[in-house]
């Protein structure tokens, strides 16, 4: 007994020991939100204050000061991640999470987002504003480097603290417009399809628009070669540490249509679920200057913003900014390739990847006059049927530095359109309202076109020049609206309508939101901020019941059992919604499922399918698909001398349906409920260790929502019936110009990425139930509800 008590006064001596190191670790390593810190640049003492959110509101006597105290504390929240963000695009996530990032690095460096970078920095003007102040922001980060507390995962992981450099900050844009795009994921596949099945096949996915029928209105060969490309690139996307970006939502109501007669501005950009969450909310203040900003990690200029005068957002425009291009080797020498006027030789690129703990890779990627050879960067391609990708982003002048910063520091709606017209890359749909009562929807991107009878959505041919780019589009071109007859603006991943008789091609997203928002929008002329906030939040889709009423009119009623007709009743009777106690959602997401696996899995393939399912063509072709029923895909390859009916296809995948569902929920129908199937955890990269999920993973939450309504909670489909969420609204915001110091706004998550801040997860109960809090403007108030951080000039 003695023994024993002595053994278990150890135990509880080490348990005390440990409880009391991370007390002081938690202590020690949570963020500084009072008291004083020396700068070494500062020209006049700086105040933050931080607000109950944790979000910084700084007031500073000049504009460089208050980016660098900007740079000092978007580094001691989110170091972490700004250190992940800097590493994607020039290939060095290796150099800390080992071989297991090896592949990710390899693609992204030979793409030659870097090169580009440089290309870029070394033709800045070093006396311009946007220059100037990007240094002294990464002046505050690397002050924060050197003396601040250094984040559990470098320590977990062993970094090596760099400082920052514009190099970093160019780099993480281009992953940015990179996570836009969507060619590279779709385009290969479809050339697979196209050639295995026929162009009739390929046809009915709409790759021409025709599915587009909600537009936004204008004022003005080798088949498993093609489908290893979009597999790959789809997967080194997925599993990066860093999400990628999406779709999204926005809308600017007009004067006209607000109850208190100034404009309302709306807008949630969907972005994949990570932690920390993708944006930082800052607030600087100057005697010049005011902007209430959206910060990316290790950028220092807000892509997302509002001030007394006017506010902006975007959406991903989805336009074509990629093309792939299948190149021809000389057949003497495999250094040289054909191009239309005879054969020349590959741009020769060498990269070096250093591996932690492991040896260097040494990466060689051949660059044709389209861009780089992705069989040099994915593994297991076949390296004579080289295949490359071109990018505008690459190609075109980057001004991406110079257009952040006017657009956060516009003076008016001419001089931020001067900020629209400098993106080349990515495609974004740019929303913006002001206090004088403008609304107003700008696509950007440089927009080309091809020769006539050329489809971007495939493969194409690099070797004659017809396929080539035939002419590039001046921005007045670019689709538009600028205070319309209708009164609002908005946007959600929809096709504009076409320009001069031209449609822009994309991969855009099916009318679901759009065809809802314009429906809330066209009923209402007196919105106003609280109105604006439940449809942000709406869980509704106006296209799901009349697909549903599709799908019953193929099932004979007379094969049912008890449950499969209880089943229909409810489904009857589904107006769309998507909340946490329906049942619905449960039955036609699966039946839904099992439609798609039944119609085209045959045909495709499991591995094509699969990735067939994470395009923006499966999410198009649901409602057009089941209407049609004359459609090639519903005939079962696999059954010989019998051909499938749709009837016969979507009965048989419904009975599949509630026979799953029961094996999965039990055998009431009534308890299959959307939140038992339906959650979402926002995860930390180091949540691959079991043992870390608890520390650093936020969630997991039962949550309503679901694809392609207005809040686009969106899923992979998985024959396990569970729709474990992938992303959403990275934030949603609600600025009302009649009451401009109480607009609303919340995150997934929280402010902080520091896992011992009280601001890394305070915000998620909110967000998950659609609740919002202030985005404070009104000096007094901040005062009273912050703490405060004084920062003070290094005088040594």
């Amino acid at each position: 007994m003695k023994i024993f008590k002595k053994v278990l006064i150890v135990l509880v001596s080490i348990v005390a020991l440990l409880v009391l190191g991370l007390a002081g670790f938690a202590f020690y390593s949570k963020p500084k939100y009072e008291g004083e810190v020396p700068l070494k640049n500062l020209q006049k003492e700086t105040t933050v204050y931080f607000d109950e959110f944790g979000v910084p509101h700084i007031y500073a006597e000049n504009n460089l000061d208050a980016m660098e105290a900007l740079g000092y504390v978007h580094a001691q929240d989110r170091l972490w991640q700004m250190e992940l963000m800097r590493r994607i695009a020039p290939g060095r996530l290796s150099e800390i999470f080992g071989s297991a990032a090896l592949k990710n690095d390899k693609f992204f460096a030979g793409l030659g987002i870097e090169e580009a970078s440089a290309k870029a920095i070394a033709l800045l003007d070093k006396n311009s504003p946007s220059y100037q102040l990007t240094q002294a922001y990464l002046d505050g980060i690397n002050q924060y480097l050197e003396e601040g507390k250094t984040p559990v995962e470098f320590q977990l992981l062993g970094i090596q603290k760099q400082k920052f450099e514009v190099k970093d900050v160019y780099n993480i844009f281009g992953y940015m417009a990179f996570s836009f795009a969507m060619a590279q994921k779709s385009d290969p596949l479809m050339t697979d399809l196209r050639n295995k099945l026929g162009i009739d096949y390929v046809k009915e996915f709409g790759l021409e628009g025709e599915f587009n029928t909600t537009k936004i209105k204008n004022a003005k060969e080798n088949v498993q070669e093609y489908s290893a490309i979009a597999k790959s690139v789809a997967a080194l996307l997925d599993q990066s540490p860093i999400p990628p970006f999406i779709g999204s939502n926005s809308w600017v109501i007009a004067p006209q249509k607000t109850k208190n007669g100034k404009v309302i501005f709306a807008n949630d950009p969907h972005i994949g679920f990570s932690q920390p969450s993708t944006w930082y909310e800052a607030h600087l203040v100057t005697p010049d200057h005011e902007i209430y900003g959206y910060y990316l990690a290790g950028t220092p200029f807000p892509l997302l913003g509002h001030n007394r005068q006017y506010a902006y957002g975007l959406t991903m425009f989805e336009n074509d900014d990629i093309d792939m291009y299948q190149e021809e080797n000389s057949p003497a020498d495999q250094s040289q390739y054909r191009t239309p006027t005879g054969f020349s030789k590959y741009e020769n690129r060498t990269r070096t990847i250093k591996i932690k703990d492991s040896s260097d890779v040494i990466v060689n990627v051949k660059v044709s006059r389209h861009g780089p050879i992705v069989n040099d960067l994915i593994e297991g391609l076949q390296k004579d049927k080289p295949v490359a990708l071109s990018w505008i982003y690459t190609q075109q002048p980057i001004l991406i530095l110079d257009a952040v910063y006017t657009l956060s520091h516009a003076k008016n709606i001419a001089d931020f359109q001067k900020g629209v017209q400098l993106i080349a890359a990515p495609g974004l749909n740019v929303m913006y309202g002001d206090t004088k009562g403008n609304v107003a929807w700008w696509a950007t991107g440089k927009l080309y076109k091809h020769n006539k009878g050329v489809n971007p959505n495939f493969i194409l041919d690099g070797a004659s020049g017809k396929d080539d780019i035939k002419e590039y589009l001046d921005f007045a071109k670019n689709p538009s609206s600028v205070n319309p007859s209708w009164n609002y603006v908005y946007s959600a991943n929809n096709q504009p309508e076409a320009v001069d008789g031209f449609s822009y091609p994309g991969y855009y997203l099916p009318e679901d939101r759009a065809k809802r928002i314009v429906q809330l929008l066209d009923s209402k002329s007196n919105w106003d901020k609280e109105s604006a906030s439940k449809m942000i939040f709406d869980n509704t889709s106006s296209v799901a019941p009349s697909v549903v009423q599709n799908l019953i009119q193929a099932i004979d009623a007379s094969t049912l059992s008890k449950n499969e007709k209880e089943a229909i009743a409810i489904l009857k009777s589904w107006k769309g919604s998507n909340n946490l106690q329906d049942v619905a959602p449960t039955v036609y997401n699966k039946w839904i499922y099992c439609t798609l696996k039944n119609t085209f899995k045959d045909e495709m393939g499991e591995a094509n399918f699969k990735q067939f399912l994470g395009t923006h063509i499966s999410k198009q072709v649901v409602a057009r698909q089941i209407a049609n029923n004359n459609s090639l895909w519903w005939d079962n390859s696999a059954t010989k001398n019998k051909k499938e009916t749709k009837n016969e296809i979507i009965t048989q995948s419904f009975k599949e349906s509630i026979n799953a569902l029961e094996k999965q929920l039990g055998k009431t129908v009534t308890s299959w409920t959307w939140n038992k199937v339906h959650t979402a955890e926002h995860q930390h990269p180091l949540s691959k260790v079991e043992a870390l999920k608890p520390f650093f993973n936020v969630g997991p939450f039962e949550v309503s929502g679901s694809m392609e309504v207005i809040n686009n909670l969106f899923f992979d489909f998985t024959e396990d019936g569970n729709y474990v969420v992938k992303g959403g609204p990275s934030t949603r915001r609600i600025i009302d110009f009649s009451d401009i110091e109480n607009s609303w706004s919340v995150l997934p998550t929280g402010q902080s990425g520091n896992p011992m801040s009280p601001h890394y997860k305070d915000q998620a109960e909110m967000y998950n139930t659609g609740k919002f809090r202030k985005m404070k403007l009104n000096k007094a108030e901040i005062i009273q509800t912050s703490t405060k951080l004084v920062f003070i000039p290094n005088k040594k």
